[in-house]
Order: C-alpha cells, then structure tokens, then sequence
C-alpha cells in the first residue's frame, strides 16, 4: 500500500538505521453513538459542555506488524443532562520495520494515531450530525506532544537507577 522507506538516519549509537513503515489497513473496530435524553433534548436551547478522551493502544500481530487502535470518546451535557456520548475504536494495521524498540514505541504512539485521527474525526463528525445535532468539528491533535508528555512524566515517576542503595 503506502510504503515509506525511512532515510538513512542515525540512531543514539551513531550507526545507520533504515526503516520500513507501511500502512496495510484502515477499518472501523468500534463505534458507538447514543442519545439517551432525545427527544427531548432537541426542544431545549442549549450551550454544551464537550468532553473529549483519547487515547491508542498497540498489539503485535506477529513479526513486523501491529495493530493500533486510536480511542475517541465524546461525551457532551448540558444541564447535568447528557446530550450525547460518542466512542469510536479506529484501527490499523501497519507493517513497522527496521527500527529499535524505542522506535517503534514512538511510531505506534505518534505517527500511527496521525494517520488514524482523520479517520475517526470523519467518523465523529458524521455521527453528530446523523443524531440530529449540529456538526461536531475535533481539531487537529498533537501526538508527538502527547507522547513526549507521557515520556516526560514516565521519567518523573522512574526514581533513578544510580540513587538506589
């Protein structure tokens, strides 16, 4: 499908690395939509409160391949009511190669969910407006922040190796 042959690149060790990152498939794993306070909810003029919780996970399928499934979940009230909730499990399966495991963890938790979002914000969007309600637009997401986020406080947490007696 997309194959994208890395370029040379140097890796902390100062050696070449070259690495494959190719895209097998884009499906729908889950979806969920429900409008537990409709009919009634229409009637009301409303301001809504968005929640939005997102998040990936990856699962080895065997030698090179993984899948990733990016989680969307919409949760949006008014008035203590629920308006609507929203979960979307969109997946991929994508062929990594070629690179350490630090790597990988960073391509399955950045550009991986990059290429998933649009997917799934497509999803969302046409979701909302199928149950009656104005469009619902997510903007665009960081992952590379989120990640180095995450990275960031993993290191906070981790005590270091040489202050233990």
């Amino acid at each position: 499908m997309n194959d994208i042959k890395t370029n040379p690149d140097t890796n902390a060790q100062g050696e070449k690395v070259t690495g494959i990152f190719s895209l097998q498939k884009i499906y729908t794993k889950d979806i969920s939509f429900e409008t537990p306070n409709s009919p009634q909810i229409f009637q009301e003029q409303w301001k809504p409160t968005v929640n939005l919780d997102i998040g990936n996970t990856a699962k080895a399928l065997g030698k090179d391949h993984y899948e990733v499934v990016l989680a969307v979940t919409i949760t949006v009230s008014f008035e203590e009511k629920s308006v609507y909730l929203i979960e979307v499990h969109q997946a991929g399966i994508f062929q990594i190669s070629g690179f350490n495991e630090e790597g990988i963890g960073r391509m399955v938790a950045t550009h991986c969910p990059n290429i998933l979002f649009p997917f799934a914000r497509e999803a969302v969007s046409d979701l909302v407006v199928r149950g009656g309600f104005p469009q619902l637009l997510l903007a665009p997401i960081n992952f590379e922040a989120l990640y180095m986020q995450k990275l960031a406080r993993q290191a906070e947490q981790t005590p270091d190796a040489e202050t233990k007696h």
